[in-house]
């Protein structure tokens, strides 16, 4: 099942999961999210490189977006969710790493739903976030299942921990004349913003003004139907875009995975393996689920200090795959390396890993 199609599935169950009910029995995930460490930890045994152990965090944090600071950490941000408390939902919770491995909730990066679209029946969903201009700069998805004018805004903060300031909206689908406005991924080329956005009807990128908090361009096609969750690095001189496929909200049931395509301008043209364009074709499969996670995806990358890349993304446990009494998909963090074959991204594995060498962080 789409996002789109979530919420004609179970619209009441999913708006009292969202808003904690006094004196509801909480499901997996119902504790004080204020305690939440991370459940991996990273082990050496007679000397040997450290290991982790997947999930990396063991709560609902679902499209996970990950940054580093100039303190030296890591630090991630969710779509928003109550983790089962008894207090309101968690609009984009932030945890930070000194690893990637360990993870500590640290705080919120928005406490009220922005005001600016009218209306606080919509949620905050996939955020990403980028330093522009001196300044981490957060895109949010500001919409809701269903919704046929979804938006995205932006929020700023002099650190990746926050408070972030809201600075309203960037553009919506109304205002550029496309669907499905939603799932943010900043990239800045040579100093200039830019903008990819998209879900299943096509991903598309825009320029925006040098602070990237407007529009300052048309927008331009990158993919065709069926992808989401865009995400583009660039490495050795080509621009690789990392997207999901599937549906990605339905539990088990899910058919998410990760897909790649490369090109020679952020631009494009992308095309997958194969050669094939994916204005016409899918990309290149990386990762699926197996007998242990299901439905992989919404991922971002990201570098440690031995050079090695990382891709950080959400998965289902299949031992465990719903919070709140089997209401909301229970999608946790996950980590694998990326390495790189012939000029392609590839998780050498194609699943994702139980137990795995740790990344290499100078601290």
């Amino acid at each position: 099942m789409f996002r789109r199609t979530l919420l004609r599935k179970g619209a009441a169950a999913l708006a009292a999961a969202q808003i904690a009910v006094p004196g509801r029995r909480a499901g997996t995930d119902g504790v004080d999210a204020d305690a939440i460490v991370g459940s991996a930890t990273a082990d050496t045994v007679d000397g040997a490189q450290p290991t982790y152990r997947n999930p990396v965090h063991d709560r609902v944090f679902a499209d996970p977006a990950v940054v580093r600071g100039d303190d030296g950490g890591f630090y991630a941000y969710g779509t928003y969710n109550d983790w089962g408390s008894a207090r309101p939902r968690r609009l984009i919770p932030i945890l930070r790493s000194e690893n990637l491995v360990r993870w500590t909730y640290v705080g919120e990066a928005l406490r009220r739903i922005p005001a600016w679209r009218g209306s606080r029946e919509l949620g905050l969903w996939a955020p990403d976030v980028r330093r522009i201009g001196g300044r981490y700069v957060l895109y949010y998805s500001l919409t809701r299942f269903g919704d046929d004018n979804p938006a995205i805004g932006a929020a700023v903060a002099e650190t990746p921990g926050g408070p972030f300031e809201d600075r309203g909206r960037v553009l919506q689908s109304d205002g550029v004349g496309l669907p499905n406005t939603i799932d943010p991924c900043p990239y800045v080329e040579d100093g200039t913003p830019y903008l990819l956005f998209g879900s299943h009807r096509g991903i598309y990128g825009v320029r925006l003004t040098p602070n990237g908090l407007s529009v300052a361009g048309d927008p331009f096609q990158i993919t065709g139907d069926g992808v989401e969750a865009a995400y583009v690095v660039r490495r050795n001189g080509r621009y690789y875009l990392f997207g999901s496929r599937g549906t990605c909200c339905d539990g088990l049931a899910s058919t998410y995975h990760l897909v790649v395509g490369r090109a020679d301008s952020l631009r494009g043209p992308y095309r997958n393996r194969a050669g094939n364009r994916l204005l016409d074709a899918p990309g290149t499969t990386i990762l699926r689920g197996d007998d242990t996670f299901a439905a992989p995806g919404h991922n971002a990358v990201v570098v440690d200090d031995s050079g090695d890349w990382w891709l950080v993304y959400h998965a289902y446990k299949r031992s465990n795959p719903w919070a709140w009494s089997g209401e909301v998909p229970r999608r946790v963090l996950m980590l694998d390396q990326l390495a790189w074959n012939g000029g392609w991204p590839t998780v050498p594995t194609e699943t994702p890993s139980r137990v795995a060498p740790a990344p290499t962080v100078d601290r």
